[in-house]
């Protein structure tokens, strides 16, 4: 046997053992959340607001699943046009103007942020300096600065994935940019946009660092008005596990979370496979 194929061959079985392993502990995480905490899952659970003494030892997390959802959309509402416009620019226009490679740096520099920095600048801006307060306004917008580099990326990796002779026959045709680009280009790039979407909305739904300073109460109706506080599922299960207020309640939100993050995340990677069929 050829040095050549026998490291091939270990660095292949390296590489399957790592994919592995990360599938074994997630299966162990998703395993341990449903013995700990899959009994208390239930409709009441699910459907009930947080009671009892400390609060939040019975009762159920459907305010913490609105205060999420509700963050989780206006993040999506702030980040997704200016992302979507900053990834067709670098995409398909970057090429004709230095500004290209500046933008690339920064949105890559933002990415790699501490979320809690970018929590504290909201609060510091927009809760003390512009009055917001505590509020699902500044929770939205602090979560929209966190993902805004997740979509640019997503979306531009998305566009530059289409195959360049659609471009290349547009522009011999004498086709506009702006009607190639509405046309032919984003209509096939939209799976793998929307594939990036999802994964902000993952991203978003359980980051808690940014929320904690702007927009999380660990009670509130979290009934949609901008000014005010919302519950939040990572949040209030940092609660939970940090006052030991009840480790039952606490997994069972754990579960939740995960769940909620694996489907999102499971639509994610089926929108990103449908774009690499239609492209390949």
């Amino acid at each position: 046997m050829k040095p050549g194929n026998t490291i091939d061959r270990v660095l292949t079985g390296f590489f399957w053992l790592s994919g592995l392993f990360i599938i074994l502990v997630l299966l162990a995480i998703i395993i341990y959340l449903v013995w700990r905490g899959g009994a208390f899952v239930n409709t009441a659970f699910i459907m009930g607001n947080p009671c009892g003494t400390p609060l939040g030892s019975e009762g159920g997390i459907l305010p913490a699943i609105k205060g999420t959802l509700w963050l989780v959309w206006l993040a999506l509402i702030f980040a997704i046009i200016p992302g979507l416009a900053t990834a067709v620019y670098l995409s398909e226009y970057g090429h004709k103007h230095r500004l290209a490679e500046p933008i690339n740096i920064l949105v890559q520099s933002m990415s790699g942020v501490p979320s809690i920095v970018l929590g504290l600048f909201v609060y510091a801006l927009g809760v003390v300096k512009l009055g917001w307060g505590i509020s699902l306004l500044a929770g939205g917008v602090a979560l929209a600065l966190m993902i805004f580099p997740v979509i640019v990326v997503s979306s531009r990796d998305a566009l530059l994935a289409i195959d360049d002779n659609y471009r290349l026959v547009a522009r011999s045709l004498g086709v506009s940019e702006a009607y190639t680009l509405g046309r032919i280009i984003l209509p096939r790039a939209i799976p793998g946009i929307m594939a990036g979407v999802l994964l902000a909305m993952g991203y978003a739904a359980g980051a808690t660092a940014p929320i904690m300073v702007t927009a999380a109460a660990i009670i509130a109706s979290s009934s949609g008005v901008l000014m005010e506080p919302v519950m939040a599922l990572p949040y209030h299960l940092y609660i939970l596990f940090n006052e030991h207020i009840s480790m039952d309640n606490a997994y069972a939100t754990a579960l939740v979370l995960v769940l909620l993050l694996l489907i999102i995340n499971a639509l994610a990677l089926w929108l990103h496979s449908l774009q690499e069929r239609e492209n390949a």
